[in-house]
């Protein structure tokens, strides 16, 4: 979801890029929160972000790395009787397509499509329940360093990756004969999802829906990529939060409210 927009930071107009020119790509991640000081003192001590307010209110905060916005934080949870995690927004031409793709092909509707000017935005599970999102509307001002200081790439965990690129790619046009579309590709058995030749999404099999580990359960992983892996997993535990798996690539965090997510460094891609 798109909590900061160029219509409204006072971007030229030339600078406005919409998802009707970039679509199927991850446009955004968000987190939902219990309690906006917390998380802000986490991420901020492990990732080193700094805020700023958003203009959707109060509930709503924007995190900065090197003073490019890339990630929303939504003080959400309690209010909308919503889980604590991170979630990804791919950029749709029209929302309420997207939404009644999704439906026709398996997928459930949680929220939305909301509207939060100049955009739209919904909340969705695809059918084996990982959660994903979808905004159409105007994407961030800057949007090619969004690009670059954004998540090294997001992941789906899910129960059979063929099936969820198929599922995915119908919804968000993959691989389809549009023009700028994402190209797919399968490589070790992994789904390989590129927008301009980037890696911004990988999809593998294998996870188990009835499993009670949530980490083993179908769901998309956030990836942040960081200069020293080490130093986050110790600024994560020294700071209330956990450390599920650690390796000299990539170390999957757990924050105090429960969210997941991987940093990865910026060497890997």
């Amino acid at each position: 979801m798109n909590h900061d927009t160029p219509a409204r930071s006072g971007a030229k107009k030339r600078d406005v890029v919409s998802t009707h020119s970039v679509f199927g790509a991850p446009c955004w991640v968000s987190l939902t929160s219990r309690d906006l000081q917390a998380t802000e003192d986490f991420y901020g001590a492990v990732l080193g972000w700094r805020w700023r307010n958003a203009k959707l209110g109060d509930h709503f905060r924007i995190a900065l790395a090197g003073g490019v916005p890339v990630a929303g934080i939504a003080a959400v949870a309690a209010m909308w009787q919503m889980a604590v995690a991170w979630t990804p927004y791919f950029a749709v031409p029209n929302a309420d397509e997207a939404v009644a793709r999704a439906r026709e092909r398996g997928g459930t509707a949680a929220v939305g499509p909301l509207s939060f000017p100049p955009g739209r935005a919904a909340l969705l599970a695809d059918r084996d329940g990982a959660t994903f999102g979808i905004w159409e509307g105007e994407l961030i001002s800057n949007w090619e360093a969004w690009r670059q200081a954004a998540p090294t790439f997001i992941r789906l965990h899910t129960r059979n990756a063929f099936d969820a690129a198929l599922f995915y790619g119908e919804i968000l046009d993959w691989a389809s004969e549009r023009t700028g579309c994402c190209q797919v590709e399968y490589e070790g058995g992994e789904v390989v999802l590129r927008s301009r030749g980037d890696v911004v999404a990988r999809i593998d099999s294998g996870a188990v829906e009835a499993a009670p580990d949530p980490e083993v359960r179908p769901h998309w992983q956030v990836h942040f990529a960081v200069d020293d892996i080490a130093c986050c997993a110790r600024a994560a535990e020294k700071h209330g939060g956990s450390v599920l798996r650690e390796a000299e690539a990539e170390a999957v965090l757990r924050d105090p409210d429960g969210a997941q997510f991987t940093v990865t460094s910026r060497r890997e891609r």
